[in-house]
């Protein structure tokens, strides 16, 4: 296969994918079913979808109703009805803050006839960031940065993040009663725990003050002295925890997730397979070091190119992590995707693709990147040592500078990570 071709394939199954996961799509069907109620319907939301979301809601629902919904910074659409507030991700803002406190205002004084729709997604845990009584913005922003560079996965920095809120781990939900809670969805989580999306503002919680504090001891966090005295009340039942299943208060909560990485991973292989490509599918939950996991992928690459009769495409999905150790500009999709270039070593008829359906590797404007059986090659031509640039966590330089950069733009979506290794010998 000739570069051209396996580089316009690989970005055929990505745009595969994000096509699947489209909130004007996904969220049709559910539309068409949702029966007005008697009373008012406020929808409220937070995530990089979430504004899609609405759009999708008053563009294809003709009844009234009202809300607010915060996004990250250029993921808004002109909405009418609903009001859109744009704030920052991964390390939240005060315009954040201000909107999840609204939010969570306008949730409240509603009786059993009201609706209260909520549309979450991928990046809701940054954007409603309403700290517990007792902290602060700044108690939470310096949390979430060594969150970020810790390595933790995202439940864990989820059950940090619940027990630092006034809004996650399910107290909007019960904020809203005695109104109905219908909650709709897209994933970007492994395994589509509804708890862990967006730290399941309308979810029952399973974890506890105790498992945030394991946490931050795991990873060797030093948190503010504010919030580690937060957790410790909390842990010793100071402070209430957050509701769990079981809750008679989540009674009238319905949830649903419309939207799932594995619905995008089915889109990607049926486009593969029209083009005569064979498919592996690894998962779409898979977790770890991003760049073992992309050495890992490699090998598997390189040991099916011995025996492959014809063109073959391994994907996967999920969320890694990072240990950020250097002082590059890195993210999760293209510190896997120098990790399998390095282990693939040049070797012939092999490509890679990883990017981010949100269209943010990390905190870059930039969904992730592309490696060619020639990548290191040409990196050494450029006086670059691909093994240097991986342990300075500095990804994003590297496929930049080979022009193999993937720049979606705001995808107003988020199923996760999108992953496609190519054989094609």
């Amino acid at each position: 296969m000739k570069d051209a071709e396996a580089r316009a394939l690989l970005r055929d199954l990505f745009d595969a994918a994000l096509a699947a996961a489209r909130p004007a799509t996904c969220l049709a069907p559910y539309i068409e079913k949702l029966q007005p109620p008697k009373g008012r319907t406020i929808v409220i939301g937070a995530g990089k979808a979430s504004a899609a979301m609405a759009k999708a809601v008053e563009d294809q629902w003709p009844h009234a109703l009202e809300g607010l919904v915060v996004t990250r910074y250029g993921y808004g659409e002109a909405c009418r009805r609903i009001e859109i507030v744009e704030a920052a991700h991964p390390v939240p803002d005060e315009k954040g803050r201000a909107a999840a406190g609204r939010i969570l205002e306008r949730v409240k004084g509603h009786t059993p006839d009201d609706l209260v729709l909520c549309l979450i997604s991928g990046g809701a845990s940054a954007l409603l960031a309403l700290p517990a009584p007792g902290l602060t913005l700044a108690d939470k922003q310096e949390v979430n940065r060594a969150l970020l560079k810790s390595g933790a996965n995202i439940v864990e920095m989820n059950t940090v993040r619940k027990h630092l809120s006034a809004i996650k781990g399910g107290r909007l939900a019960i904020a809203a009663q005695p109104a109905r809670v219908l909650s709709w969805l897209i994933s970007d989580v492994p395994n589509d725990d509804p708890g862990v999306i967006g730290s399941g503002p309308t979810v029952p919680d399973r974890t506890t003050f105790a498992d945030a504090l394991a946490v931050l001891s795991k990873y060797r966090i030093d948190a503010p002295a504010a919030v580690r005295a937060h957790l410790e009340k909390g842990a010793a039942g100071g402070i209430e925890e957050t509701p769990k299943p079981g809750d008679p208060r989540m009674a009238h909560v319905e949830t649903i997730v419309v939207a799932t990485p594995q619905r995008s991973l089915d889109a990607a292989a049926a486009v593969a397979r029209k083009r005569g490509v064979e498919v592996i599918v690894l998962g779409d939950n898979l977790e770890g070091e991003a760049r073992e996991l992309g050495a890992e992928h490699a090998q598997k690459a390189i040991e099916h190119a011995r025996r492959a009769s014809k063109p073959t495409v391994i994907l996967s999905g999920g969320e890694t992590t990072v240990t950020v150790r250097g002082k590059g500009r890195g993210g999760r999709n293209v510190e896997y995707l120098l990790g399998e270039a390095i282990e693939a070593n040049g070797a012939p008829g092999i490509w890679g693709l990883a990017a981010d359906t949100d269209g943010v590797d990390g905190a870059e404007d930039i969904a992730g990147g592309l490696f060619t059986p020639d990548s290191l090659a040409r990196a050494h031509a450029m006086g670059r040592d691909p093994k240097a640039m991986l342990d300075d966590n500095d990804g994003h330089s590297f496929f930049e500078m080979l022009g193999d950069s993937i720049v979606t733009g705001p995808t107003k979506t988020n199923v996760n990570d999108f992953r496609a290794t190519l054989i094609a010998p």
